[in-house]
């Protein structure tokens, strides 16, 4: 039979009887490769024995889980690693990711499961470095194995029968059977959809998991399909030089995609964060209080986290002062601004403001506006606020409090972590009186809230 030759794209998979030098689809300039097309060989249909079940007869249990000592990897994966499963983790380079996954197959290995890690990108050598670096002597229930070739993976776990299979990284690996580079979509598809396979064979259930490259637009190298065939897609954030960490899932078939997991990155590896409410606060002795610094309450999933807000405000020589912030959006820092400079009559026309929080961490909530605002008017008074003291409300534009969402859940943490002040919206908590060591203050107005630390301190804030 004859051979017929193809075009395919390499960005986006579009298929071309001739080589086009832009894609149609993708509008990508000299992405077409040329490939030889097998012939069709017509194969007779043979039936098999199907076995069908109902869904009230099939047998599920969340305890079927690898369960690592790692806090936090287990929090954002839904309780850890589903044995079953295929997870895909990305991030930029450098942001750890070799790292935490070698943590991760020292833990699973001590408590006796088989580990393969298979990595195209380092050889042997680089992988037993890093590991005699991070780790407290190599497991002898992890094996390496440094190859491009998925085919020889396969064998590889054939061999071993491994429990977790970590793939370093799925677009570097390549199958015989398929014609083309490493990295376009046909073999990153075909090199995946072969773990899939093993990882959901249902007389031998493997964990998989896959480091996936990510772009300059930070998403995914390669298909969207590569996300829609896996069953977790992790992704680890952090700029370079900055130890903060953090992981999520943007899915997760066995858990929750809203929880949000914290490591610090040094010398011995990714420490996981278990109690992120003292990282993301200064510790200071008892009694020290300083101006510019204001406590509120962010939720993570379903954990309230205490963050330090701080701020800088000095005078400015220029017409237009600057407006600096860290970890907000810079138009949401002139709009609490304008409504301090309004609802709460202090003048900030002549001065630079700079907001930033500790550990670096950033804030998308509304919850957190007013702190953000007092930590300003504390800095601008240069006078300091109690350190037991929490805010934990919205601002609107008519300087009034609004109400956040599970202010329960975030006055509970308060009162786990010894605070004795908060100040809250009025008419949101229902039983004030069952936090029996947390003052709830219920206020109307962001003017309220200035005066009101104005008399506690006896000090000049309006």
């Amino acid at each position: 039979m004859k051979v017929k030759i193809i075009y395919r794209c390499s960005s986006c998979g579009s298929e071309s009887p001739k080589w086009l030098g832009k894609c149609p689809n993708c509008e990508e300039w000299n992405t077409f490769e040329e490939l030889v097309s097998q012939p069709i060989v017509e194969k007779q249909s043979v039936k098999r024995a199907i076995s069908v079940k109902k869904l009230s007869d099939v047998l599920a249990g969340n305890s079927d889980r690898i369960v690592t000592g790692i806090l936090e990897f287990n929090r954002v994966l839904g309780g850890g690693i589903v044995k079953d499963s295929i997870i895909i983790l990305t991030a930029r380079p450098g942001a750890g990711k070799s790292t935490l996954l070698l943590q991760v197959a020292d833990d699973v290995a001590s408590q006796g499961y088989k580990v393969l890690y298979a990595s195209a990108e380092e050889s042997d050598a680089q992988i037993k470095k890093r590991a005699d670096r991070i780790l407290n002597g190599s497991n002898h229930n992890i094996w390496v194995y440094s190859d491009t070739s998925m085919d020889h993976v396969l064998q590889a776990v054939d061999e071993l029968d491994p429990d977790l299979i970590i793939i370093d990284s799925i677009q570097t690996f390549t199958l015989e059977e398929h014609h083309s580079r490493p990295g376009s979509p046909i073999q990153t598809m075909g090199c995946a959809n072969e773990l899939l396979k093993i990882a959901k064979n249902n007389e031998r259930p493997r964990a998989v998991i896959m480091v996936g490259q990510m772009t300059k637009e930070d998403e995914i190298a390669g298909l969207r399909a590569l996300e829609h065939l896996v069953d977790a897609v992790l992704i680890l954030n952090g700029e370079n030089g900055e130890e903060l960490r953090g992981a999520w899932c943007s899915k997760n078939r066995f858990g929750s995609t809203g929880e949000m997991g914290f490591f610090s990155m040094t010398e011995k590896g990714m420490l996981s964060i278990d109690n992120p409410s003292e990282f993301f606060m200064t510790q200071r002795s008892e009694g020290q209080i300083v101006s510019g610094s204001a406590l509120a309450v962010i939720k993570e999933g379903t954990r309230p986290i205490i963050v330090e807000v701080e701020s800088l405000v000095s005078r400015s020589f220029t017409p237009y002062p600057s407006r600096i912030a860290e970890c907000l959006r810079r138009d949401q820092l002139n709009t609490l601004i304008s409504i301090l400079e309004q609802r709460g009559k202090i003048n900030l026309y002549d001065k630079n403001v700079v907001i930033k929080t500790t550990g670096g961490l950033q804030l998308k909530e509304q919850a957190v506006n007013l702190a953000i605002i007092m930590c300003i008017v504390s800095s601008v008074k240069d006078k300091a606020i109690p350190n037991d003291t929490v805010f934990v409300a919205d601002v609107g534009l008519t300087g009034e409090l609004k109400k956040v969402p599970a202010i329960e859940a975030r006055i509970r943490e308060i009162d786990r972590m010894g605070f004795r002040r908060v100040y809250v919206p009025r008419n949101t908590v229902r039983e004030p009186s069952r936090f029996k060591n947390l003052e709830i203050v219920e206020l109307n107005t962001l003017y309220d809230v200035i005066l009101d630390l104005n008399m506690k301190a006896g000090e000049q804030y309006a």
